[in-house]
């Protein structure tokens, strides 16, 4: 007969020779390779306590640290509708100067792209009708004077006793005459933005703060048109950034939206406003519609002509929102756990709408106020 070799299994030593403890030691280390996974799984179990489908964790288990809880709230995000724009001047901040008398240009300090303030000398000129202005006006000055002197003589004399009625009306005539001559003559000169005894030099200046645009004249040059402009000084204190809105969107821009303009020209400045006026009428042959956005430019950092994307801002009505991290996908069912009581939680089933941003949309499934597991909700099982 043959006779079976007795099996082998681990020795446990309990010697202090140092030999014999090495297989105690082998045999520790093959105990938790062959466990280590059942024992952990064990661990995990017991984070979590299953009451049919209510999932209680642990409140000093470290799952329950990794957990975020958030409330659910209504929202109410903005669509963004970017189209092609353009920076614009304003129009009302776009002036010619003019000269209001015909005359010889002696002096023409700016060019065009200098920057002016208001009420700067931008152009002299040497008028005749300038030089009459300002006699007539110190005549008219000097006889209305002499007229009032004159109605007080007579006033006097008539007082004593030693002048007619008549002669005291005839000179308060002559001082009626000569305030008038007087007014009249005070504003020609403001018409002409001079003073009395300037002479026959008009200067010129700057209506608003600005750039010189364009110049069409020089000095020496004799100006014989007053409407035709000297030059042009254009305000870039504020401009227009002009929305193309293409027809089928026309609906969805009204006035008072907020609005983000960037620039090419400017990698990283984005300014922000709201749409100001609409045209009433499309353009005819880009059937668009243009909305306008007026911008504070006080650092003359965005240019006129300049191409610009202006993104507009449409509100939407109030949703509730969650953040994707909290989803929970398995096939075409989308959950989330839902914390019903403190470190309790139930999975429920929701319907969302997809979208590219950190949030989405809950159709059905939650209600304002739930609260539900935003981060670590995969440690969850239920199963």
């Amino acid at each position: 007969m043959h006779q079976t070799a007795p099996a082998t299994y681990p020795q446990f030593f309990f010697r202090s020779s140092g030999r014999a403890l090495r297989p105690v030691a082998a045999g520790l280390a093959v105990c938790a390779i062959l466990f280590g996974g059942l024992a952990c799984a064990r661990a995990d179990t017991a984070m979590v306590r299953d009451d049919h489908g209510r999932l209680t964790v642990a409140p000093d288990s470290p799952l329950a640290a990794r957990l975020s809880v958030t409330s659910v709230t209504l929202a109410s995000p903005s669509r963004t509708i970017p189209v092609p724009g353009e920076i614009r001047a304003e129009p009302s901040q776009s002036l010619s100067v003019m000269t209001p008398v015909a005359g010889a240009i002696v002096s023409l300090p700016v060019s065009a792209g200098d920057h002016v303030t208001r009420n700067q000398v931008v152009a002299e000129l040497a008028s005749g009708d300038m030089a009459l202005a300002t006699t007539d006006a110190t005549k008219a000055r000097a006889g209305l004077d002499y007229a009032r002197r004159a109605l007080a003589r007579a006033q006097g004399v008539a007082s004593a006793g030693g002048a007619a009625t008549r002669d005291v009306e005839s000179a308060r005539n002559a001082w009626l005459q000569a305030q008038a001559e007087d007014d009249r003559a005070t504003a020609r000169l403001a018409a002409l933005r001079a003073q009395p005894g300037q002479g026959g030099v008009i200067r010129l200046t700057a209506p608003i703060d600005g750039t010189v645009s364009a110049v069409n004249t020089a000095a020496g040059a004799f100006v014989t048109d007053p409407t035709a402009p000297l030059m042009t000084i254009v305000g870039t204190g504020q401009v227009w950034a002009v929305a193309a809105v293409p027809e089928n969107l026309a609906d969805t821009v009204h006035v008072g939206q907020q609005a983000d303009i960037t620039v090419a020209a400017r990698p990283g400045l984005t300014a922000h406003g709201t749409i100001a006026a609409i045209e009433p009428a499309l353009q005819a042959d880009t059937r668009t519609l243009q909305a306008r956005v007026v911008l504070a430019n006080d650092d003359a950092m965005l240019k006129p002509g300049m191409f610009a994307t202006v993104t507009i801002l449409t509100p939407q009505p109030p949703r509730i929102m969650v953040p994707q991290s909290a989803l929970l996908m398995n096939n075409d069912t989308v959950t989330v756990f839902v914390e019903t009581a403190p470190h309790t939680y139930r999975r429920r089933e929701i319907e969302i709408i997809y979208d590219d941003g950190d949030l989405c949309e809950v159709i059905s499934g939650l209600s304002a106020g739930d609260r539900v597991v935003t981060q670590g909700a995969v440690l969850l099982n239920d199963d």
